[in-house]
């Protein structure tokens, strides 16, 4: 009997007992629609977020006193010693500029949040954010000027009072105007529109185009050279690396400087954190990797539960047709042939199963797509996984049954009622 025989044999035998094979195939469908479900779910959510974690470009690092949302180089974080590291400063970013061979660009950047932006009588809510920053910001944010100019190292030196504002708020207060020019209010201070940066819409609700931009000197004039404990405040510092050097070897120079800046010796622990963009990806798969273990832990043992189901049937289908095996001996069907036939039966079933599960798991996966912004995502390389496994689990529990009706003797059959 051959292969293809042998799954016809497989299709007619499952289609003629279909209230059987449709309940057989629930434990199935439910395994593999919930290992594909949930990493269809996290595989949209993660490219969504790799997408928009890459705030950095990949040249770029960024080094500040405190970790920033757990995306840091440090696991073992105590926050009481962390505050009474001193402050990274512009002496720091000087020193990285004069002494780092391996980077071209380095940036300060200073924030304030709950700010007020006006134009006249037209005001947004009180939710944007204020960047004091430095001329490098765009490059190294990869957030780029779309109308007008970028800061200049003259309005940080000088303290201009002018501002690059993002797109949105370039919509809400300029629909019908060129802002380039005009006079803002931010947080009751007047200040020149000079730049408006280009649209970056952000499928999970960031607010890359809610926020300012501005000299450092100036932000730090309007609020404070100290936090709100009394503290000197820590700058972030923005490093990107030279095109042909690896951004591994920027970090380690960049890091010996400022160890060095800050007089520590071999023994003593960095007191600064950094973190890359592949860094904070790394964190968030990190995160999700517990979710995506429960789920196909859960899968498998639903499978397993199924795979049993799917054994039981299988014997109570050999008991059934008993005569039907002996008389397919009497005419001379060989044991391999007897055995193939119901394996084909079991993994057929199967994989009925595991497809329909598949294409269940996509439709629940992407239903987070349907209420946000997120592109659909269908992860393949799960579902050919999902049918793989489907496949061992008809092999691995389909043998018994087969196993039990090629044994079976030819007279002892054909004598069965």
């Amino acid at each position: 009997m051959t292969w293809i025989e042998s799954f016809k044999m497989a299709i007619s035998a499952i289609g003629a007992h279909k209230l059987r094979s449709i309940l057989t195939l629930v434990g199935i469908i439910a395994g593999v629609a919930a290992i594909i479900s949930v990493m269809t779910g996290v595989s949209v959510v993660q490219s969504q977020m790799e997408a928009e974690l890459s705030v950095l470009s990949n040249r770029t690092f960024q080094i500040m006193k405190f970790p920033m949302g757990g995306f840091n180089n440090d696991r073992n974080i105590n926050f009481r010693e962390i505050a009474r590291w001193p402050p990274l400063t512009m002496q720091h970013v000087y020193a990285i500029r004069e002494r780092v061979k391996t980077v071209d660009l380095v940036g300060a950047e200073l924030w304030h949040y709950n700010t007020r932006v006006s134009y006249r009588d037209t005001s947004t809510e009180p939710r944007l954010m204020v960047c004091g920053g430095t001329p490098e910001y765009p490059e190294n944010n990869t957030h780029y000027v779309e109308l007008g100019r970028n800061l200049t190292e003259e309005d940080v030196v000088i303290g201009r009072h002018v501002v690059v504002i993002g797109h949105g708020i370039a919509q809400e207060l300029f629909p019908f105007v060129d802002p380039i020019g005009k006079t803002v209010k931010v947080d009751g201070h007047k200040f020149t529109v000079q730049g408006v940066f280009a649209e970056k819409v952000s499928a999970m609700g960031g607010q890359f185009d809610s926020y300012v931009l501005m000299p450092i000197s100036v932000w730090k004039d309007l609020y404070g050279h100290r936090d709100e404990n009394g503290q000197p405040r820590s700058i972030f510092i923005t490093v990107r690396t030279r095109y042909g050097y690896p951004l591994e070897e920027a970090l380690e120079e960049t890091r010996s400087v400022l160890r060095a800046a800050r007089g520590l010796s071999p023994r003593d622990r960095d007191t600064f954190h950094w973190f890359t963009s592949d860094s904070q990806i790394r964190a968030f798969n990190d995160a999700s990797a517990g979710l995506k273990t429960a789920a196909f832990v859960l899968g498998i043992v639903a499978l397993i539960v199924a795979g049993i189901g799917i054994m039981n049937i299988m014997l109570v289908s050999v008991t059934e047709r008993t005569k039907e095996i002996g008389i397919r001996k009497a005419l001379g069907a060989k044991r391999p042939a007897i055995l193939l036939q119901f394996l084909m039966e079991a993994v057929v079933l199967c994989n009925i199963g595991g497809v329909i599960g598949v294409l269940i798991g996509f439709g629940l996966g992407n239903i987070v797509t349907v209420f946000t912004d997120f592109a659909v995502d269908v992860p393949v390389e799960w579902a050919v996984r999902g049918v793989i496994f489907c496949s061992v689990v008809g092999l691995v529990f389909g043998m018994w049954p087969a196993f039990r009706a090629s044994r079976l003797a030819p007279i002892d059959a054909l004598r069965y009622e």
